[in-house]
């Protein structure tokens, strides 16, 4: 797949919470935006910080093709996503992408789908839902979260399909974590993962358990996102795989946890 390193306008920003931004970018020359296939990432230019040096790895959220607009959802996590959440509209940022192998879609075409999501893990699955949903497989989303108020564009999922959630402090839905939802016992013929490393592992867990077909999206620690500098580097049965290019998404039957 053709990768572009190419100026990005900034169209709309706003803070969820006191933690995450949602961005909207589009092409600075107008050019309309290339396939992006969901569960792929972009590699950001950090400007705007004296103390980053590289760019910053983050998933693509959604992709509107009618308004010519791809959506970001940023954790503020040091001083490189601090500096982009503080962006303003009209700011043009340099990315790099579509990098990465996303979420399968016609190999698991007309099977049920639970799109699971934990913190700022959901990101990628609204896009990989909406697309799902195109093509016409019956999804439903599994959030995970905290409590009801760490719960991360439940709208957007809601618009689209059924919603579970689970939180930690029983505030909204099953009270617990993910695999403790009543959608882990649906007849789901595929699980779609993305979170913190103990909730993709417990999921991947029960789904070999039951014999679900399972993928997850590493957040390995990511610097150059083209498979250069070995940084994201997972053990899998093929030996160590950098996940920047072999990932972000891994059938769990091809990783040793």
């Amino acid at each position: 797949m053709t990768k572009y390193q190419q100026d990005m306008r900034v169209e709309t920003i706003y803070p969820i919470g006191s933690q995450y931004t949602l961005m909207q970018l589009t092409p600075a020359d107008g050019s309309k935006l290339p396939l992006i296939n969901p569960g792929q990432f972009v590699q950001v230019e950090i400007s705007g910080s004296k103390t980053t040096m590289l760019r910053r790895p983050i998933s693509v959220n959604d992709v509107d093709y009618n308004t010519n607009r791809l959506s970001l959802l940023i954790r503020k996590a040091g001083d490189g996503t601090r500096a982009l959440c503080d962006s303003r509209v009209g700011q043009i940022i340099n990315i790099v992408y579509p990098l990465g192998n996303g979420f399968p879609e016609e190999e698991i075409e007309g099977k049920r789908v639970l799109l699971i999501g934990g913190g700022v893990g959901v990101a990628p699955l609204l896009y990989y839902g909406r697309r799902l949903i195109w093509r016409g497989n019956d999804c439903a989303f599994l959030l995970g979260a905290r409590s009801e108020k760490d719960l991360l564009l439940f709208n957007e999922f809601n618009a689209i399909a059924k919603v579970y959630t689970a939180t930690e402090d029983g505030s909204a839905g099953t009270r617990g974590f993910v695999t403790d939802s009543p959608a882990m016992s649906e007849n789901y013929d595929v699980w779609a993962v993305c979170g913190p490393m103990p909730m993709m592992k417990a999921v991947a867990a029960l789904a070999r358990k039951r014999g679900v077909e399972c993928y997850v999206s590493l957040e390995n620690m990511m610097a150059c996102g083209v498979g250069a500098c070995l940084c994201c580097v997972e053990k899998t049965i093929h030996g160590n795989q950098c996940v920047c290019t072999n990932g972000p998404v891994f059938n769990i039957n091809e990783l040793t946890w």
